[in-house]
């Protein structure tokens, strides 16, 4: 992702609702998850390569069904654990986040660090941003640390309407 936020770029924001460049996008996701497997000894393999790849090339969650049919369009097999190892492979290693409310995945959009997500989804086309959230903050985090309670992952998922679904209900 580009750094120039005159250009759209929403690295500390919401992507996925921003315009910006797509091609850049995804081959700067792309490199920068190849350069942190080979820091992190890790196999990007082939297949999960083409996992990320097909994640990247939409803003929208997809399912791990969906995911297996576009690997077997390209000969990466038709197998169910096919999909869904690569898919463990991202989301264990940052890459991918699990859409709970949609039960899909998509690719993450800050891959270069830690951080805990938050995703806003359109109930009408299911277009998926992602921005960060700090659960530690905020009444959750009060909650927990007066009971002593260690948060170690939240999963945050706020259902609205899309720019550009909002855009077409009002035309």
């Amino acid at each position: 992702m580009t750094s120039d936020s005159k250009n759209g770029d929403t690295r500390d924001g919401p992507l996925g609702f921003a315009h910006h460049d797509h091609a850049a996008c995804v081959s700067d996701t792309l490199a920068a998850a190849e350069a942190r497997c080979a820091a992190d000894g890790l196999r990007f393999t082939p297949v999960r390569r083409k996992v990320l790849e097909i994640l990247l090339q939409e803003h929208r969650a997809l399912g791990a069904y969906a995911i297996l049919d576009r690997l077997r369009e390209d000969g990466f097999g038709s197998q169910p654990p096919v999909a869904y190892r690569a898919l463990d492979f991202l989301v264990l290693n940052g890459l991918a986040h699990k859409i709970e409310r949609l039960n899909a995945f998509i690719a993450c959009a800050h891959p270069s660090h830690s951080h805990a997500p938050a995703f806003m989804i359109c109930r009408l086309c299911d277009a998926v941003a992602e921005t960060q959230s700090s659960p530690a903050r905020g009444a959750l985090g009060d909650a927990a640390r007066a009971t002593g309670f260690r948060i170690e992952r939240t999963v945050v998922e706020a259902e609205g309407v899309c720019p550009a679904c909002a855009d077409k209900a009002d035309a």
